[in-house]
């Protein structure tokens, strides 16, 4: 096992950061959905560039820690499937942002950082579309359960995904400048 696999010490800290960093931005909520889900203050932001910075396998191991930590400080189960679709997995699935972080150190391109975190954020919206149609159905009454799920869903997190998508732009240039000096 090379060191680029391994969780060094200085990559641990970050994790630490951005972990408590989404945490703290969860809290501030923009809008809270009736039956759970909500627009925060870019919660999303630390977890995707931190997959984006480090690739897929540390993104995905940090991704389903923060889904962790998000049903420890707000628990909602209906299940142990459901459980794992709406936190380890969902939240996990932020990490496929890293799937670009090879093509972020090759060209630098926004558009390229963007593609990954719209990876990341569609991950997440499966595993709760998903969870929403087989746990949820009752809530889309005579519509169908996966339509209402994907709307449901969707309400939320594309407006999360712009905002994430606007704070990523607007950093991109200095978070690499910081990086490069570390």
């Amino acid at each position: 096992m090379n060191n680029e696999k391994k969780f060094s010490t200085k990559v641990i800290v970050e994790a630490g950061i951005m972990l408590a960093l989404a945490t703290v931005l969860s809290f501030v909520k923009m809008f809270k959905m009736p039956q759970e889900g909500s627009v925060t203050l870019a919660s999303m932001f630390p977890i995707l560039l931190f997959a984006l910075r480090h690739g897929l396998g540390k993104g995905l191991t940090v991704g389903v820690l923060y889904g962790i930590i998000q049903f420890i400080i707000e628990p909602f189960m209906v299940s142990p499937v459901q459980f794992l679709l709406d936190y380890p997995l969902a939240f996990g699935a932020l990490g496929l942002a890293g799937l670009y972080s090879d093509k972020i150190k090759e060209n630098k391109k926004i558009t390229t950082v963007l593609t990954g975190c719209f990876l990341g954020m569609f991950g997440r919206m499966i595993c709760h579309v998903i969870s929403g149609v087989v746990y949820f159905k009752e809530y889309a009454g005579d519509q169908n359960p996966l339509l209402y799920s994907i709307s449901y869903n969707g309400t939320y997190m594309l407006v999360e995904l712009i905002i994430t998508s606007i704070i990523i732009y607007l950093t991109w240039d200095k978070i690499n400048q910081v990086a490069k000096s570390m």
